[in-house]
């Protein structure tokens, strides 16, 4: 992807169902679980890359032993590495320490000598990140708050277990304001800040309400105190407490929460709008992020790996048993575009299939654009991951062409006109070119960059391959989407033009990104999108800017309306135009200026239509359509028109005066 994206953050959740003396005697080593989450982890660091949180809840601890941990630490792009290995340097420094101390003991009083990375009971007492339960997150900070404070697992501590809480999670909420308000309303004191603070205060405090419930039934019915914790635990309705701590969410979510007495959630929004898959067997129970992580790390077939429902919640409890159930009504499947377009690994069997047919549904455009002159058009990509729909366009194209020289030959052929030369020419010389013409030889995320110094790095990132292209050539590339246009206009396109050919293409998978996202992605700044800055220009251009004025106004009518019949009054800016007059007007905005390049640019994007085609009628489109699966996605869209119109930068989640 050639423009700046806010990422997908990656969850790895890992469950041991047997005592670790279980997982050291079978050969996989006491540390299993932990080396399971790196590796699940380290699949899916193209989720995110400045942020590692790792947490880890202990089982059956004695009174007095601390039994939740975490870690949290800014890494550099991907060394995730650089975590787990501090926390292996910590256990080899404890396992001399205390080899030391028994060495002493041995000769000192004749006690037998076990090696403390022998001894499971010892490691677990010992090192803090030696359990039964594992969860990590990779996470983004391209928005927001940036910082090792605000890196997930958010953790809520007690002295009671069952009301102690770890949370993590890939979501936004839309209604952070709107939740804090509740929490004000029943005498709490939110701080404000993010979304997962309010994630991890009101299943707190549900949990809270449980937890004494249950005590006070307990206590007067004759329980014993240390007994109590225990009967707790077996009693505490996890689904419930769920179900009413998300009951006012609005967003896209995977939420994934432990509690101090090892019983553990992974909850799924009711549109499935983010992705979680999970595996499980009678020593394991495995989620995470991506199907292909968890079929790379345990080497499942893809059958093996479930996808946990929408609108349900997987508890399992602390003597292992696992319920999936729902937590809330399931509404329509909207599950992120983006997921498949780009943040997925590619190496998914489906995710690949998909790219690939994005690819092949840009044929027809493409076609209709340059027609059959493929022995004047280099065919290219941007690296990385916009490869696999090359091969989609390839193909698609190959297939196109076939036809067409077939026909001909037939035609030919009838009318007795076929000649070995005419063979020649139609089968052999007006063949696609496909050629490698951008390279990426810095391994550099640029798009998580400081905006000053993106374009910068960039350009150091990309190199062309020359004396390929000639000046008689069409260059065609496909990219993934285009955003912004910053990066083309400043930085790809300039050093496309080098190759000096008659015309570049851009060809985009993903269709133009109209509207803000407020799920997950955070691509929330309006008047940062190129079609929108397309659309206000052409508005400007044609003496309608009327219509920009009567859209404030909407807006502002829509936000006064209850949320439920909200509607989206961003829809008009966009409304007098074409697709293609939208398209048009955005090459005419990342033209690459300054240079000594004149040739023409075209700009194609995948139809919306083309879009389900490729992912299928179930995917959310709502940055392209404009038509959000919750009230709470119309809200922000409102919202973000009038930060645009008054110059305000940042998401468009906050309050708006009226």
């Amino acid at each position: 992807m050639s423009d700046p994206i806010k990422h997908e953050c990656g969850i790895a959740v890992v469950r041991l169902k047997k005592p670790l003396a279980y997982y050291h005697e079978s050969g996989r080593g006491t540390l299993y679980g932990l080396r399971l989450l790196e590796s699940l982890m380290t699949k899916q660091r193209n989720r995110g890359q400045d942020g590692v949180g790792l947490g880890c809840t202990k089982l059956g601890m004695a009174t007095g032993l601390p039994y939740m941990f975490r870690v949290r630490e800014m890494v550099s792009a991907d060394r995730i590495d650089e975590v787990f290995g501090a926390e292996m340097k910590e256990f080899k420094r404890i396992a001399r320490r205390i080899d030391k101390q028994r060495k002493h003991e041995r000769d000192e009083y004749g006690v037998d000598f076990v090696p403390f990375e022998e001894d499971p009971d010892a490691i677990k007492r010992e090192f803090e990140l030696a359990g039964e339960i594992y969860m990590g997150h990779l996470r983004y900070g391209t928005s927001g708050e940036f910082g090792k404070g605000s890196l997930h697992p958010y953790m809520r501590r007690s002295t009671w277990p069952t009301r102690s809480l770890m949370v993590m999670g890939n979501f936004n909420l839309t209604n952070t304001e709107e939740l804090n308000r509740i929490m004000i309303k029943r005498g709490q004191h939110p701080v404000f800040g993010t979304d997962t603070q309010s994630v991890l205060e009101e299943i707190g405090f549900q949990l809270d309400e449980a937890h004494t419930e249950l005590y006070h039934k307990l206590r007067d019915s004759g329980v014993s105190g240390p007994d109590i914790p225990g009967h707790i635990s077996r009693k505490l309705d996890v689904v419930d407490v769920i179900k009413k701590s998300s009951a006012m969410w609005d967003g896209g979510y995977t939420i994934v929460g432990t509690i101090g007495n090892g019983d553990v959630f992974i909850m799924r929004d009711p549109h499935g709008i983010r992705p979680c898959y999970y595996y499980e067997d009678e020593d394991i129970f495995v989620a995470a992020s991506e199907r292909v992580a968890l079929m790379s790390v345990l080497e499942k077939e893809a059958e093996e790996i479930r996808e946990l429902p929408a609108a349900h919640v997987c508890v399992i409890k602390a003597d292992g048993q696992t319920q999936i159930e729902p937590f809330t009504a399931q509404l329509e499947a909207k599950p992120c575009s983006f997921e498949r377009i780009y943040f997925s690994r590619g190496n998914d069997h489906i995710i690949y299939e998909q790219r690939k047919r994005l690819g092949r549904a840009l044929v027809p455009q493409l076609l209709r654009f340059m027609g059959s002159d493929f022995e004047n058009t280099v065919l290219s990509f941007i690296p990385n991951t916009a490869e696999t729909a090359y091969y989609g366009l390839l193909d698609g194209l190959r297939v196109e062409r076939r036809e067409t020289v077939r026909a001909q030959l037939v035609e030919l052929l009838q009318a007795g006109k076929l000649t070995p030369e005419k063979i020649e020419e139609l089968v052999v010389k007006n063949a696609p070119r496909p050629e490698k013409i951008a390279h990426k030889d810095i391994k550099m995320r640029t798009f998580i960059a400081q905006e000053s110094g993106r374009d910068k790095m960039v350009s150091s990132v990309y190199d062309v391959t020359y004396g390929v292209v000639t000046p008689k050539d069409s260059l065609v590339v496909i990219d993934d989407s285009i955003v912004r246009g910053t990066t083309l206009k400043t930085s790809l396109l300039r050093i496309l033009a080098r190759t000096h050919p008659k015309r570049i293409i851009v060809v985009s998978t993903a269709p133009q990104i109209r509207y803000p996202d407020c799920y997950g992605i955070d691509m929330a700044e309006l008047g940062k999108f190129i079609a929108f800055q397309a659309a206000i220009s052409l508005l400007k251009e044609r003496g309608m800017t009327r219509i920009i004025a009567e859209t404030q106004e909407q807006a502002l009518a829509e936000l006064r309306k209850p949320k439920e019949q909200m509607q989206n009054a961003v829809k008009a800016i966009y409304a007098p135009f074409s697709a293609d007059e939208i398209s048009a007007k955005v090459a005419q905005l990342v033209y690459p200026e300054n240079t000594n390049w004149r040739g023409e640019l075209k700009v194609i994007y995948q139809t919306i239509s083309g879009l389900h085609e490729a992912l299928g009628m179930e995917s959310g489109d709502w940055y392209f359509s404009g038509d959000y699966p919750t009230p709470g996605g119309f809200a922000v869209v409102n919202r973000s028109f009038l930060n645009f119109m008054k110059g305000h930068e940042g998401r468009a989640y906050g309050e708006v005066l009226l």
